[in-house]
């Protein structure tokens, strides 16, 4: 496959808007036509992948982070045809444990009782090292969070409920997969991401040293570089 002008589509994760992919989204543009695409409406799993194939061109690479990854492998799930490579940042291709599933439905539930600013503050030391949590980039994680508001926050997570396992999905595909973690992910797993690397028989892993759940704002030029050398991996 060519290297220039592939079609990329980025995808954000739970807490986030577009400005996650900022620094990725500029840095690939020179050889990918880039689009971003929102979670705006999140009723199930399966919807949002539609809504994403619905607003997509016919072929292209896509990559999740996050939230984001489960929404990629359930594109990829529905339209393997049209996906030409799919890297999955700081995500599982697992169905969420009995444990996680009760925790989404307390975030859910801090949402509707007005719990929100509590919420994002037991949530966010979670996504960053504790170098990064307190200064600007805490900060800004922080008014992306914000941006999102406690109804959307909420619909994802009611979306993410619906999620079913994609490890048969990742076995059964021939196309390049790309799994990027950061070392101290507290959410997500290098386990995880072993797995995602091993099951899929063009999978490549890449651990992204000092850093936790959200590498393209925390170390974007990592990121953006594993990203380019995913785009030209065949």
């Amino acid at each position: 496959m060519g290297y220039l002008n592939q079609n990329l589509l980025l995808i954000p994760g739970l807490i986030c808007d577009d400005e996650v992919w900022a620094y990725p989204s500029k840095h690939l543009a020179d050889i990918a036509n880039i689009s971003i695409l929102p979670m705006n409406e999140a009723p199930t799993m399966q919807k949002l992948a539609a809504a994403v194939l619905k607003n997509s061109p016919d072929k292209f690479a896509i990559a999740g982070f996050s939230m984001g990854g489960y929404v990629a492998l359930e594109v990829l799930r529905q339209a393997p045809e049209r996906v030409t490579r799919i890297a999955l940042l700081d995500t599982s291709s697992r169905k969420d444990t009995q444990e996680k599933s009760e925790n989404r439905k307390a975030a859910i539930s801090d949402c509707e009782e007005g719990r929100f600013g509590d919420l994002l503050d037991r949530f966010i030391p979670q996504l960053l090292t504790p170098k990064h949590l307190k200064g600007p980039l805490g900060k800004r994680v922080r008014t992306m969070g914000e941006r999102i508001g406690s109804k959307l926050f909420a619909d994802r997570h009611r979306a993410m409920l619906t999620r079913i396992d994609s490890r048969e999905i990742l076995k059964n595909t021939n196309i390049p997969v790309r799994a990027i973690v950061g070392r101290k992910d507290a959410l997500t797993s290098v386990a995880e991401h072993e797995e995602i690397a091993a099951l899929a028989p063009l999978g490549r892993l890449s651990i992204i040293e000092d850093c936790a759940h959200m590498p393209p704002l925390e170390t974007p030029q990592a990121t953006t570089a594993l990203l380019r050398d995913w785009m030209r991996y065949d």
